[in-house]
């Protein structure tokens, strides 16, 4: 999420969020081993049937920001015009995008290639910590 706006306390925008995996996991081949949604970023461990997962993520992030920006100008939301604010200077600061950012460029994001069942499990329990500490 871009500045970290803490977006996914309403759970209004962390459902677009996982409508997106759950339609990317039954037409996309994706393949979700873990996830947590945390205030304002979420955590997948993941990996794609067709070997692209950077262009799964691509889909999900490009969905998940016309709904989010959709969602937050026709619902009753008291930080609208903030968000805005942010999401459009954001965009600003990148030839590629229109209006808004919502989500971090992909240079931002750190992508684990789990290679090993060990790494697999830490990254596993590692998401596992941190949802436990978020409730």
């Amino acid at each position: 999420m871009v500045k970290w706006v803490d977006l996914f306390t309403r759970p209004v925008y962390r459902d677009i969020v996982i409508d997106s995996i759950r339609y990317a996991i039954e037409h996309k081949g994706c393949q979700l081993f873990a996830y947590v949604v945390m205030s304002n970023h979420v955590h997948l461990v993941a990996q794609s049937s067709n070997g692209d997962l950077s262009c799964t993520i691509r889909d999900i992030k490009k969905y998940t920001s016309k709904r989010i920006i959709e969602t937050i100008q026709s619902i009753p939301e008291g930080r609208r015009d903030w968000m805005m604010s942010v999401f459009s200077h954001a965009a600003s600061q990148h030839q590629r995008n229109t209006d808004c950012q919502v989500w971090t460029r992909m240079k931002a994001m750190l992508l684990f290639c789990i290679q090993t069942p060990l790494r697999l499990k830490r990254s596993m329990t590692s998401i596992k910590i941190r949802s436990v500490r978020c409730r």
